[in-house]
């Protein structure tokens, strides 16, 4: 049988029984980081072979443990933290296991990217996870094109020397009044949660560079149809122009004063106004 173990993300309370029974009884145990991992097992007193599995040789490794369930051994799966398999190495020996006829067996557990939409204050009932977005800036923007007319709640991770540059081009691409939750460090000392809108993030992680370490996930609202119907008649230019004045001013004041500077129609910006704050 091949168990994929959820493990803690941060607090190693958070570990499930069932977890910990499974790991006692498995015959090996393929790990991303097997020094990491070998940590979180010494904690728990457990002595099992600690095989790597990541990305640089899953497709060789895979049929290393296919080859050992077929022997009847018990073999878990784990990453350095959270469910394995999301953004994380496991996929390839998952599918083979199920072509072999092996049985599968998921022991749930923290997963950073659920812990930090429950948590975000922006809807849950639809959302897509797209993991970590490109490196580059160039790269990064045009994926986010494809996302704007998104209507889930989007959801990202991020590694902290890259997030001020993505959250400035989320800002950029999908609007900086859209709403948003940054999640770092989940269930560890120094978590922080914090909610506002992308210009407001940004903001908020510029002048505090301690939120500019550790793991990070960024829950983004989708677009509304009261936005996409409203923004469909405004330009770029106009839109930013709405957004900076809502910062300092009412929506009815802004939304005059928008109208004055680029002859965009009053009531189309106050709509417009209206549903970035309702959103």
């Amino acid at each position: 049988m091949l168990y994929i173990i959820a493990t803690p993300i941060g607090n190693l309370d958070d570990i499930s029984f069932r977890a910990l029974k499974i790991l006692k009884e498995v015959d090996k145990i393929a790990a991303e980081d097997t020094r990491h991992s070998g940590q979180l097992l010494h904690h728990f007193n457990i002595s099992k072979p600690l095989i790597a599995l990541h990305d640089h040789n899953e497709q060789a490794q895979t049929n290393r443990f296919i080859e050992y369930l077929k022997a009847g051994e018990k073999i878990a799966i784990i990453s350095d933290a959270g469910t394995p398999l999301i953004s994380d190495p496991g996929f390839k020996l998952v599918r083979a296991a199920h072509e072999h006829n092996i049985k599968v067996i998921p022991i749930p557990g923290p997963c950073a990217l659920i812990t930090a939409l429950c948590a975000s204050g922006i809807p849950t009932d639809s959302f897509v996870f797209e993991g970590f977005l490109p490196a580059k800036s160039a790269a990064r923007q045009a994926h986010l094109k494809t996302l704007i007319d998104e209507p889930r709640t989007l959801i990202f991770y991020e590694s902290p020397h890259r997030i001020l540059s993505t959250l400035a081009d989320l800002g950029e691409i999908l609007g900086a009044a859209r709403k948003a939750t940054l999640a770092r460090e989940l269930t560890k000392t120094f978590e922080t949660i914090q909610y506002g809108e992308l210009n407001q993030l940004i903001d908020f992680v510029k002048h505090d560079l301690n939120q500019q370490k550790g793991e990070m996930v960024i829950v983004v609202a989708g677009l509304t149809k009261a936005i996409k119907d409203t923004t469909a008649k405004l330009s770029p230019d106009v839109t930013k122009t709405l957004v900076i004045l809502l910062k300092e001013l009412p929506l009815k004041q802004a939304a005059n004063l928008a109208a004055q500077i680029t002859g965009a129609r009053k009531k189309i910006l106050y709509d417009y106004g209206l549903a970035l704050l309702n959103k």
